[in-house]
């Protein structure tokens, strides 16, 4: 008896060490495919290899490796603006909303080795002295029991697996959306600061239009006190002073306001804007960069893109899972106990020691159609996973040629505004020859001034306007431009 009791324990302590074993080779091969599923996808020109695995510890190096891989810093180079590569960086190591994408990342992650844990066998211990008084005798002796419970359910069926790999479709999910987080954060640093670049430029040029229309109006009173220019003249002279004015109130606002933007965005203190560098517009480099056609491979590797294919996946699993929950749950419970009387030394002998092992299956026969219930709403929500899927297929394709489209028409409004800027420059030198000459007054040689002076700003308007649109260009295609 002894020796069959001994074999049942062997057999069941065996049994439950493969599918240990077995659950460990699980989470091995699962980590190899998180691997391979989180590495950047190929472009049409390079291969990228992935920094960190995602079921190591990872080092402050390799994370920040790994950050910038996701904002694609050479594309940031390309303006050759050290001012602007500057801002990108220090939004890397300091904005608040890429660090809380990357703690909701990491949350997720330990979601998963939680959910992981219930695959494998739960042991406890416990230690318990004691004063015992036994009948029939006037001492008390003391007692040590320890006893020892492990408890298993055998995944034969694969549903605590499966719902593994659901929770892990999730966490796959939440990198994806560190990514667009980051991606996000960029775009917006570099926005704002490219408006902050044409606010420079055009209060530089706003400043001189008033300095214009000052001397316009002084020329005005001066004529309308010899009787030469009519007080409605002036008026309106004067009129155009003041809202020149309150023009330059408004754009130096809106410049304050955009400041205090890049200031939180690079993780200051809106406090220090003032201290915030850039260079002029005039040395920013323009070029038409935009691609004739953006592959499908640029498209599929958009962070929504892949997180809606990682969404219908965890979608799939909770389906199949939900199938299981029909299946009955079968649980390896063992037990050992140590007692002993008086003696600690004798707490681990044989005749002291009681085990016990039990194997059950438990099977819901009526849970008032729960499981049913159950099943139909994670079909009913694959279902809309996958429709959200499709939709986010059409709705990529659809921002990416809206980009496309802003940028090239942004570029060719530039360049036809580039023309006229030349041919209000030749206007400018020729009234500017006249007056040298005595044909024209100086009060018109001032009018054609500030034309000029307002097509600059228009110029210096438009070419945000495309660096906006590019970098618009450079999010819908997920950073891979």
């Amino acid at each position: 008896m002894k020796r069959l009791t001994a074999l049942t324990l062997l057999f069941a302590l065996q049994f439950s060490f493969c599918i240990q074993a077995q659950a460990i080779q699980d989470n091995i091969n699962t980590a190899e495919q998180l691997n391979s599923t989180t590495t950047e996808k190929k472009d049409s020109t390079k291969k990228e290899k992935k920094s960190w695995n995602l079921f190591k510890k990872k080092n402050k190096d390799e994370s920040l490796k790994a950050k910038v891989e996701y904002i694609n810093t050479d594309w940031w180079s390309s303006f050759q603006d050290p001012y602007l590569s500057e801002y990108i960086a220090l939004a890397l190591q300091k904005n608040h909303d890429m660090k809380i994408a990357t703690i909701s990342t990491e949350e997720y992650y330990q979601n998963y080795k939680i959910q992981f844990g219930t695959e494998l066998p739960q042991i406890g211990v416990g230690f318990s002295p004691a004063l015992v008084k036994l009948p029939g005798t006037s001492d008390s002796v003391g007692a040590f029991s320890l006893p020892g419970i492990a408890n298993y359910e055998a995944d034969i069926f694969l549903k605590n697996r499966d719902k593994t790999k659901s929770v892990q479709k999730q966490y796959e999910a939440s990198v994806i959306d560190e990514r667009a987080a980051y991606i996000a954060v960029a775009s917006a640093v570099g926005t704002v600061y490219f408006n902050i670049v044409r606010m420079d430029k055009t209060i530089e040029l706003q400043k001189e239009i008033n300095n214009q229309r000052q001397e316009i109006y002084n020329l005005m009173v001066l004529s309308n006190k010899e009787g030469l220019a009519s007080t409605a003249d002036t008026v309106r002279a004067n009129k155009a002073l003041v809202k020149g004015q309150s023009d330059l109130i408004e754009l130096e606002k809106q410049r304050e306001k955009l400041l205090n933007q890049l200031a939180v965005l690079v993780g200051e203190s809106p406090e220090n804007k003032n201290s915030l560098k850039r260079i002029t517009l005039d040395e920013l480099i323009i070029a038409n960069k935009i691609p004739a056609q953006v592959s499908s491979e640029i498209i599929e590797n958009r962070p929504d893109y892949l997180r809606a294919a990682k969404m219908v996946e965890k979608a799939g699993i909770d389906v199949r899972v939900a199938k299981k929950e029909f299946l009955p749950t079968i649980n390896l419970t063992g037990l050992a106990f140590f007692n002993s009387f008086a003696d600690f030394g004798s707490l681990f002998t044989t005749k002291n020691m009681l085990w016990s092992l039990a194997a059950g299956a438990m099977l819901p026969v009526f849970t008032g159609g729960k499981r049913i219930a159950n099943l139909r709403l994670k079909k009913a929500q694959y279902e809309r996973v996958l429709q959200e899927y499709l939709k986010t297929n059409l709705q990529a394709i659809q921002e990416v040629n809206d980009a496309m489209v802003s940028a090239n028409l942004d570029w060719e409004k530039l360049s036809r505004t580039l023309e006229q800027q030349k041919l209000e420059e030749k206007d400018f030198n020729y009234n500017q020859m006249k007056y040298d000459q005595g044909v024209i007054s100086k009060l018109d040689l001032i009018q054609f001034r500030e034309n000029l002076l307002t097509i600059n700003q228009l110029v210096a308007q438009q070419k945000t306007e495309y660096l906006v649109d590019y970098i618009g260009l450079y999010k819908a295609c997920g950073a891979r431009i």
